[in-house]
């Protein structure tokens, strides 16, 4: 992006609404690299997201098996302004697992704990509960038509942000009820 205020701007905008949701959608592949989405609380760390989830939960054993997995953070229906655009961010992330009693383990829950209160701490109690830290691999922020941008790698909201820009285009014959065959 060529200004960096714009960018910069841009960016706060990202983690606002990142911060705004307390879950995210997640799909995950299962060990037949069949797609399974489902959703997850969430806390947002220093360019990652951590994830609390049960062995039992198919995402669970999907991150396990398969550390690549896909999130959406994104506006309620019922407050968009547009159902066609609403306001969301999406990352692909390499899914680690974060070793127990490691210092990672300890922020990460400090992090759900705060955003989600005690029941993290009761959860990260269980033996069948893993908390996983998302990492991401690059990712794209909607504000709308038309605004969109490209989220570079390793981060949640952007350094070099890029705008979109070659999309939406008229088609050259209008489709009408009949022409559907």
């Amino acid at each position: 992006m060529k200004s960096k205020c714009l960018a910069q701007h841009i960016s706060n905008e990202i983690m606002m609404m990142v911060n705004s949701r307390k879950t995210l959608m997640l799909s995950t592949l299962d060990e037949n690299n069949h797609p399974y989405a489902s959703y997850a609380m969430f806390a947002a760390g220093r360019d990652c997201l951590y994830v609390l989830v049960s062995d039992i939960a198919v995402h669970g054993m999907n991150l396990r098996i398969h550390p690549q997995a896909s999130v959406m953070i994104i506006e309620d229906e019922d407050t968009a302004i547009e159902l066609f655009a609403r306001l969301r961010v999406t990352y692909q992330v390499e899914a680690e697992c974060v070793q127990v009693d490691s210092d990672g383990w300890h922020v990460g829950i400090a992090l759900l704990t705060e955003r989600h209160g005690q029941r993290i701490t009761n959860l990260s109690q269980l033996t069948d509960f893993r908390l996983f830290k998302l990492n991401p691999l690059g990712g794209r922020y909607v504000k709308g038509f038309g605004k969109a941008y490209q989220i570079d790698t390793g981060t949640l909201a952007g350094e070099n942000l890029e705008h979109l820009r070659n999309g939406h285009k008229k088609r050259e014959v209008i489709l009408s009820p009949t022409n559907y065959s």
